[in-house]
């Protein structure tokens, strides 16, 4: 591992570091650190999934290299961040018995079933798995699409505010538009250069 991406490491660790020691400490309630948690896991997994459409839009540059070059580290963070956003549930609730109570509602359900498809891509985000997988590899990682999706909802659903989770929708929302707008115009040019 190269000593930038020990750096980056250690900068996606902070927060959850400080977190982590507000609860120790007694500074802080666990359900006061729901939406950090869950708020930085979303942000990761923007980042994570805007790299994508800004290649497609604007073609390879170095910076886009650069952040294509630790996106997967961005989605692995994500998954940390979650999972720490998961920890902080069961030390809220405190029981099995009342995480189960409250597990058919829509508003839970959601943010489980986004764990669990950040979980399978998590799972296999290293070389190994690319290599084993193949093709698969690209499928389960789709998933974490999904699981944006459901964690915004989640979020929306829990909050009763559309707003935030629309906010972070809108920068992706937006480049998969500009995406599908340039990918047609190129076709369009191209049939158009072949006649």
């Amino acid at each position: 591992m190269s000593l930038l991406r020990i750096l980056l490491w250690i900068l996606l660790a902070i927060p959850a570091a400080l977190m982590v020691r507000a609860l120790a400490s007694g500074e802080t309630l666990a359900m006061d650190l729901y939406h950090p948690t869950g708020e930085l896991a979303l942000r990761l997994m923007l980042l994570a999934m805007m790299i994508g459409p800004l290649l497609d839009i604007f073609r390879s540059n170095r910076f886009l290299r650069g952040w294509l070059a630790i996106r997967r580290n961005l989605g692995v963070a994500a998954f940390a961040y979650v999972a720490l956003h998961l920890v902080i549930y069961v030390i809220d609730m405190r029981s099995l018995a009342a995480m189960l109570d409250e597990i058919s509602l829509p508003s839970i359900w959601t943010g489980w079933l986004s764990f669990a498809l950040m979980l399978a891509a998590a799972s296999i985000s290293n070389d190994w798995a690319i290599r084993r997988l193949g093709r698969t590899w690209k499928q389960i990682q789709q998933g974490a699409y999904a699981a944006f999706l459901l964690g915004a909802i989640h979020w929306w659903l829990l909050d009763r505010d559309p707003v935030p989770p629309l906010i972070h929708l809108a920068p992706l929302l937006v480049l998969w538009s500009l995406r599908w707008l340039f990918i047609r115009h190129r076709r369009k040019n191209l049939k158009e250069y072949a006649v």
